[in-house]
């Protein structure tokens, strides 16, 4: 049952289906630690059919709902290191405009659509084949507390610019290119990487979401439909996460994470296709 973005409404299945990929999303995300955009996005592709800048715009929402509580607890077990932050902070918001800018061009209106889609589908492989190659790799060497210190603006652009662009230009956290790039050229422990890169979503999030959803509002008459898809993912994707990080310290994480990202991997070949596709029938 396709969504329209004109349609005012949610029908109740739509409802059903939507609280179920929110609570997969972050089930998921919480027990694996990446973003929801990257389980929400596909599924709802898969579900109601394709239309990528209704479904990054409503997962830009969702990302920000699902990551504060995530902070509130980092800020507690004090894992956040605010120096870095600080220096990360302002130019991931001036890059993810940018990359909402960027998805916004006329290449990816109407039926360009479908090469956005397809980006995101190679996005999605490639951050498959990325996490998986990390699963059987040594682990970079981690800086002790006293040996961390206040990166410089280069360092912080390094990690900060991609992490940003990408964000804004497909609709996901960004946190899956934030943690690595944080300990590959800061030397942050993880545990201060998810914690910093969390709370730099908290803001790009919010300027993201509401960057999206205005150029939305302008190019679909004043439509809401982001917003209506969002309400029915956030309550079960923050129960999810809830869950699914409670679930990591219980279960054997490196089997279900070669598990997903194989899956990932299928469907984002089928993203790639169906924009293939689309465009060769235009």
């Amino acid at each position: 049952m396709p969504v329209s973005a004109g349609s005012r409404r949610l029908e109740p299945i739509q409802i059903i289906e939507l609280l179920a990929i929110g609570l997969a999303a972050g089930v998921i995300g919480g027990l694996l630690g990446v973003g929801g955009s990257i389980v929400m996005i596909p599924a709802m592709t898969e579900v109601f059919g394709p239309d990528q800048h209704l479904y990054q715009a409503a997962a830009m929402i969702v990302n920000f709902f699902v990551v504060v509580p995530a902070v509130y607890q980092h800020a507690r077990a004090d894992a956040v290191d605010r120096s870095t932050v600080l220096r990360l902070m302002p130019l991931a918001l001036v890059a993810v405009l940018v990359g909402v800018a960027l998805s916004e061009l006329s290449i990816f209106s109407g039926s360009g659509e479908s090469l956005l889609r397809g980006a995101f589908g190679f996005f999605l492989l490639s951050l498959c084949g990325v996490d998986i190659y990390r699963l059987f790799v040594p682990k970079p060497r981690e800086l002790e507390p006293a040996e961390l210190q206040r990166p410089t603006w280069r360092l912080a652009a390094i990690v900060s610019v991609p992490t940003g662009v990408l964000a804004g230009l497909f609709g996901v956290g960004g946190g899956a290119l934030a943690v690595p790039l944080q300990r590959r050229f800061l030397g942050m422990p993880i545990r201060r990487a998810i914690a910093n890169s969390a709370t730099v979503i908290i803001a790009t999030s919010l300027v993201g979401a509401t960057a999206k959803n205005y150029a939305y509002l302008i190019e679909h008459g004043g439509s809401f439909r982001p917003v209506y898809l969002a309400l029915a993912l956030i309550p079960t994707a923050i129960i999810g996460s809830l869950f699914g990080s409670r679930l990591t310290h219980r279960i054997g994480v490196r089997t279900v994470k070669i598990a997903f990202f194989v899956l990932l991997a299928i469907v984002a070949v089928r993203m790639i296709y169906g924009s293939y596709h689309a465009t060769v029938t235009a």
